[in-house]
């Protein structure tokens, strides 16, 4: 056996962790509250930091989960590279929720009491969202969601639930309510998924068009396990001027097929959320109805549309292609618009973890990691936050950033319009600050 002595300098490149620039090393500085300070931290392999990876794996929510694992693998990846979380390397330990809620508290049950993780993150659907963060209150551990729910900045949720890498719907539509009234009409209808995400949408919608002079004509939910659309249409109203879609799951192909039978050529104006064809080519066949039509995008898929160098290290990292599908696989397209919102909630969590001290699991521990996030004031665009700058309120848990349209050009999207962070603030309901820990 070998006498030599190894250099911490040897562990480390033998680990495959670069000894660390910490948050030097992987861009621009959070804004953060003053008196913090910023620490360049040196990677251990001996120690690292488990984070809870809550994901769907099955269910309606696989297209996303599959993506969200590529995403946060990428982010660890990058992540270990510049010295990990506070000198420690990162390593995901993930469940799967199926895409349901009560799976989703039984997975946070899991990875707090069985994996022993130091906290959690990751889940999608509103739904779930909302099944499971009261488990991880009654916990206590930090849960760190990638929705877009309005649940979290409504103060439903408890102290312990976070969303700082994604905006919520209130937000995005704040932002680009007054462009869909005044470029495609002031009637408008509205189908969206039967649950807290499509509730999201009716509420914040209506009480958006009616400020802005335009009125819904009709609401038509629809169950998310659906998968024959033609029979809801009958009830859209013959003056509506405006079709706002958004629809979640693998029946969405189907659905607009099945609109574009229904209109053919006389159709109103079409405006979607891209939740409604995440994950789906825009050249599939029976998706030609859709030419023209117009798109709110969290994060332009196709290359380009955001064209900074941060987006372009982003997409490489993912191994995403210039028309936002696998690089390795044309068919294989990503979630795109909603992805960032993984990669860039593990740079919040590395952050945090720097600036409050964090070590180990435990009440002390977690209460100085919440109080940090929540003096977080936002977070500056680069290689950590690629869709571009985040404002963060900390009384609501929540994230602000850009929002993006984009119309359907020749089987592509092509960007006409990008927000202001400003153009989506709202004013908070709630103040999580004030919950005991």
């Amino acid at each position: 056996m070998s006498t030599k002595r190894i250099s911490r300098r040897e562990a480390l490149r033998a680990a495959g962790i670069v000894v660390g620039a910490g948050i030097a090393g992987v861009g621009p500085r959070p804004l953060v509250p003053s008196g913090l300070r910023q620490v360049v931290y040196a990677a251990s392999p001996e120690n690292p930091l488990r984070i809870g990876f809550q994901v769907h794996r099955t269910g309606i929510g696989a297209v996303y989960g599959r993506w969200w694992e590529r995403t946060a693998a990428a982010a660890a990846t990058y992540i270990n590279e510049k010295g990990g979380m506070a000198g420690r390397p990162v390593r995901l330990v993930s469940e799967d929720d199926g895409t349901d809620p009560a799976r989703g508290a039984i997975a946070v049950e899991k990875l707090t009491s069985e994996d022993k993780v130091d906290l959690i993150f990751g889940t999608l659907f509103s739904n779930v969202v909302i099944g499971s963060a009261p488990r991880a209150g009654e916990l206590k551990i930090p849960y760190l969601v990638v929705s877009e729910g309005y649940h979290v900045a409504s103060g439903k949720l408890n102290r312990y639930c976070f969303q700082p890498g994604i905006t919520d719907v209130r937000a995005q539509l704040t932002a680009i309510s007054s462009w869909i009234v005044n470029n495609l009409g002031k009637k408008i209808t509205m189908i969206y998924p039967d649950y807290a995400f499509g509730y999201d949408h009716r509420d914040f919608w209506g009480k958006g068009a009616a400020r802005l002079g335009a009125t819904v004509q009709a609401l038509i939910p629809i169950p998310p396990t659906e998968t024959s659309f033609t029979k809801y249409f009958s009830r859209i109203p013959a003056d509506t001027e405006v079709l706002y879609h958004v629809m979640v799951g693998p029946g969405v192909p189907t659905f607009v097929k099945e609109l574009g039978e229904y209109f053919g050529s006389k159709r109103p104006h079409l405006f979607g959320f891209i939740d409604s064809l995440e994950g789906v080519d825009l050249a599939s066949p029976g998706l030609e109805f859709l030419e023209g039509s117009h798109f709110w995008e969290a994060f332009p898929r196709y290359a380009g549309g955001y064209n900074t160098s941060f987006e372009r290290t982003y997409r490489e990292r993912l191994g995403v292609s210039a028309s936002g599908a696998s690089a390795r696989d044309p068919k294989d397209v990503s979630t795109y618009s909603h992805m960032f919102g993984v990669w860039e909630t593990l740079f919040v969590i590395k952050q945090t973890v720097e600036q409050s001290g964090y070590k180990r699991p435990g009440p002390k521990d977690y209460k100085a990691f919440i109080e940090t996030l929540e003096r977080f004031q936002g977070f500056s665009e680069g290689v950590g936050h690629p869709q571009g700058p985040k404002k963060f309120v900390g009384r609501i848990h929540q994230a602000f950033g850009q929002q993006f349209i984009s119309r359907v050009d020749t089987k592509r999207l092509t960007v006409v319009h990008k927000t202001k962070v400003e153009d989506s603030l709202y004013p908070p309901e709630a103040d999580y600050t004030k919950q005991p820990l």
